[in-house]
């Protein structure tokens, strides 16, 4: 697949115009007159967004715009790339796995915090990003890492300290790209998502090897792939995730996304689908409730949970296939069974 990057050209406001305004135009000039961005024109528009230079009306009116047409990869890519270039990630920052987290879990636990434990004790550096509290009556994973006893951290030091040291760190959205953060909080204002819950997740500060995505809209995979191509990414790989989060639903069959970049460099690469089967012939039940004491109980082996014991295993066997440290689903399965039966279940002790 060859997805070449277009012009860099940049429109000119008209005489008295924001230099913002060209862009709105773009997006709202009707029918026949308006078309896409470029990555050009969109890494542009980002990065007045972020630099603050846009007003209020003008973001509001661009983000419903892109709304009402849908991004396209370019466009996506186009703005990622203006948050990488702004979020100042230190390039000496080595890890193996970016893992998004933006969209909180309500229907069941957040089980893949288990996954991540277990892939940070298996010896993969993970670097977490998400944004928290956008949606209500959620639980959002900094909520989790708290009640586990877990920082989420504060700067780029402290998230080397964290890899040093656990294996994994989280830092929020709010911390490296503040304005995309606030973006994010519009959703209750606007109505709608906007393309940043897309973009949000699609940016790799720390240039990991391995990207992971979890969505609920799978007509949105595609999208991120050839975005993901775009951005010179190695290896990506999509799923719609429990609830939209990188989790996956033990009782369905998983479709995976990927795309892995060519030697020809960024824009070119490989597509491909693959399938996990189903781990259970019934459904489960969703749980009356959701909370952290329960999944403490079944970290300690104090309480058995088929589904959520199946979501962390194989959420991790998922990862391991991705980042090359198992040569296929089975031996991804097995691994992953192994570090689960293998934890340390006095780590969570009773208080």
């Amino acid at each position: 697949m060859d997805l070449k990057q277009p012009s860099s050209a940049l429109p000119e406001p008209k005489p008295g115009e924001h230099p913002f305004a060209p862009y709105v135009r773009i997006l709202g000039k009707g029918k026949r007159g308006s078309r896409s961005l470029t990555f050009a024109e969109a890494r542009h528009a980002m990065a007045l967004i972020l630099r603050g230079e846009v007003e209020d009306v003008q973001l509001g009116a661009f983000l419903m715009l892109l709304r009402v047409k849908e991004e396209t990869p370019e466009e996506l890519a186009g703005f990622v790339q203006a948050v990488r270039d702004q979020a100042q990630a230190p390039a000496s920052l080595q890890v193996d796995l970016d893992w998004s987290s933006y969209a909180g879990k309500r229907r069941h636990n957040p089980w893949f915090l288990f996954s991540i434990l277990l892939l940070a004790e298996h010896g993969l550096r993970v670097f977490v990003h998400g944004a928290e509290g956008h949606t209500p009556e959620r639980i959002y994973l900094s909520e989790a890492m708290a009640d586990f006893g877990f920082r989420t951290a504060e700067s780029w030091d402290e998230v080397k300290s964290q890899l040093d040291s656990q294996g994994f760190s989280y830092l929020p959205l709010s911390r490296f790209a503040k304005p995309l953060a606030e973006m994010i909080d519009l959703r209750p204002i606007m109505g709608l998502r906007s393309p940043v819950h897309s973009l949000a997740r699609l940016i790799n500060p720390l240039g990991a090897r391995t990207v992971l995505q979890g969505i609920f809209h799978p007509p949105y995979a595609p999208m991120h792939q050839k975005a993901g191509l775009l951005l010179g990414y190695q290896h990506l790989a999509v799923i719609r995730g429990e609830g939209g989060e990188i989790e996956r639903n033990p009782d369905n069959a998983l479709k995976v996304f990927q795309a892995t970049l060519a030697e020809g460099g960024a824009g070119e690469g490989r597509l491909a689908e693959v399938t996990w089967p189903a781990l259970f012939e019934r459904r489960h039940v969703k749980p009356e409730t959701i909370g952290m004491e329960a999944m403490r109980q079944v970290w300690r082996g104090e309480e058995r949970d088929s589904y959520g014991e199946a979501a962390t295993v194989s959420t991790a066997a998922l990862a391991l296939l991705e980042t090359g440290h198992a040569d296929s689903q089975e031996r991804a399965m097995a691994l992953a069974q192994r570090l689960w039966d293998g934890r340390d279940k006095t780590r969570f002790a009773a208080s």
